[in-house]
């Protein structure tokens, strides 16, 4: 026997708040939610699942967001798993972004560039695997300048810098200075861009970047330096910084760092790490559900899950 509840549409029930089941909380009065989510390991810590709830909530969706432990050897089955029980997608952090790529059926243009893969989308019945981390600082960055026919700097060559430097060269980017302590990893980096985009890339010794390239409009923190320290900078001399600069940060917390106080003084326009976490979020439940999310309540939900 299979007991079915008929979901009130009555708005002025007295029900307590998580027992007064609305048509707006459960559209098609259905208790199955579509379920969406994050597989990584240190799950508990990501944060992701409090602005991507709080999308659904503010839309009506009945959707779920699950974080999800998962070690390598398991991932497999897990990919396995999220397809048998019929999930729409889900995010991936460290350690999967790579290995989890052999268990898809395809890849999206920037994700197969980068190599690395940290959105799948259910696409008939098709697992295809994206990159938003490069797309939702893309789209961060679009709000203030476009990255078209522009010279940038930019300070890393890790997962974040990478997946940033084949947006930017996606976008139309004309010369990106790929300023890195690692030079395997810079060249590397300079290298992909020039043979995968139509962008120009160079690698640049960063002991080799003290001051600015005056052709230079937009500067990129691609590293984790100041991340959770408040006076941590980059190496080179802020006084190169032109008025009008773009600077951007990929550190979420603190928002505001000493890069963007610094460049904020000398009259550039900032672009804090925050947003581009934001805007992941959001190219992600579009992807999913294929409404258009409202960011302000997304960054609202992370700003109060992180405490900043």
């Amino acid at each position: 026997m299979v007991l079915q509840i008929r979901v009130s549409t009555d708005r002025s029930s007295n029900l307590p708040s998580h027992l007064n089941l609305t048509a707006s909380n459960y559209r098609m009065n259905s208790f199955c939610p579509e379920l969406v989510g994050s597989m990584s390991q240190g799950a508990a810590g990501n944060p992701t699942v409090a602005m991507v709830e709080a999308a659904f909530k503010h839309h009506s969706l009945n959707w779920r967001y699950v974080n999800m432990e998962v070690s390598p050897e398991h991932l497999g089955t897990a990919v396995q798993g999220a397809r048998a029980m019929g999930f729409r997608g889900f995010n991936l952090s460290m350690p999967h972004k790579v290995s989890v790529i052999e268990h898809l059926d395809g890849l999206g243009e920037s994700a197969a560039v980068i190599g690395a893969v940290n959105c799948v989308v259910r696409r008939d019945e098709r697992w295809i695997g994206e990159n938003t981390d490069g797309k939702g600082f893309l789209r961060s960055l679009q709000v203030v300048a476009d990255p078209k026919d522009q010279t940038i700097v930019l300070f890393g060559a890790g997962g974040a810098a990478r997946a940033i430097a084949v947006e930017l060269a996606l976008a139309g980017a004309a010369k990106l200075y790929i300023v890195n302590r690692d030079a395997a990893r810079g060249q590397d980096l300079a290298n992909l861009i020039g043979e995968k985009t139509a962008a120009k890339a160079s690698w640049v010794p960063w002991q080799e970047m003290n001051t600015l390239p005056e052709e230079a409009r937009i500067v990129i923190n691609g590293t984790s330096i100041g991340l959770y320290d408040t006076d941590a900078a980059l190496d080179f001399d802020l006084e190169s910084l032109r008025p009008g600069t773009v600077v951007a940060d990929v550190v979420f917390n603190p928002v505001e760092t000493r890069l963007l106080r610094e460049a904020a003084a000398r009259q550039c326009v900032v672009v804090d790490g925050l947003g581009m976490l934001v805007d992941q979020g959001v190219i992600g439940v579009q992807y999913w559900t294929g409404i258009d999310p409202d960011p302000r309540v997304m960054r609202h939900a992370l700003r109060h899950a992180m405490g900043v």
